[in-house]
């Protein structure tokens, strides 16, 4: 795929929002190939707690977020320092405004906990910057099992349809009332960007309007 016109040098952080099994992963690689820009994405290899929490989601929910909190803090610290244009899988936003609150909500993490982790949230919040675009793929729940299925990660396995359910509420929450900057909703039901290039292209001509909207 061609590269496209140059954008603003003011632009330096684009996140792909989403459920788990929206195609997060997939969007990021093709764009920043598409772009040029860097990737960044979720360490869920080397997540020391990623297993223990799909097996125990009330011991290890607070350890779990906590560890998500500090590695995209650092990331965006990064990105802020840099002078690259990064695209980042995932937004510390959906940590404390998605997920965090599912959790306390479904009695998997305490008020207690709950408290401490959006205290150290809001501490964080107040020294960075909202990204430039956030770019929110949106996707039924059929389509999220089928891609989870497709690829076929085993600690996925436990997972369970009220917790996506209960996710993909927070997360159309969230997107009708995100103020913080740009935000592209891609429909992935109807949007197979993983498998058709003319519909990735589609998803390239929509950031690229939506980026050079901004200034």
């Amino acid at each position: 795929m061609a590269k496209t016109a140059k954008l603003s040098k003011e632009v330096k952080h684009i996140v792909i929002a989403g459920n788990i099994g929206a195609g997060k992963t997939t969007l990021t690689t093709a764009l920043s190939k598409h772009f040029g820009w860097e990737p960044q994405y979720e360490d869920v290899e080397n997540n020391p707690y990623l297993n223990d929490f799909y097996e125990d989601m009330p011991r290890w929910s607070f350890n779990l977020q906590i560890f998500f909190l500090n590695s995209r803090f650092k990331q965006i610290l990064e990105i802020q320092r840099g002078k690259s244009v990064v695209i980042q899988d995932r937004s510390i936003y959906e940590d404390a405004q998605i997920f965090a609150p599912n959790l306390h909500s479904m009695g998997l993490m305490s008020t207690r906990d709950y408290e401490n982790y959006l205290s150290l949230f809001e501490t964080i919040s107040s020294s960075i910057k909202p990204p430039d675009l956030v770019i929110y793929l949106k996707a039924s729940i059929p389509t999220l099992v089928n891609q989870i299925q497709k690829r076929g990660r085993e600690y996925e396995d436990n997972l369970r349809l009220d917790y996506l359910k209960r996710l993909n509420d927070y997360y159309d929450s969230w997107a009708g009332k995100y103020k913080d900057g740009k935000m592209l909703v891609i429909d992935v039901d109807n949007c197979n960007f993983v498998d058709d290039k003319e519909q990735l292209g589609e998803v390239v001509n929509k950031v690229l309007a939506e980026l050079n909207g901004l200034f």
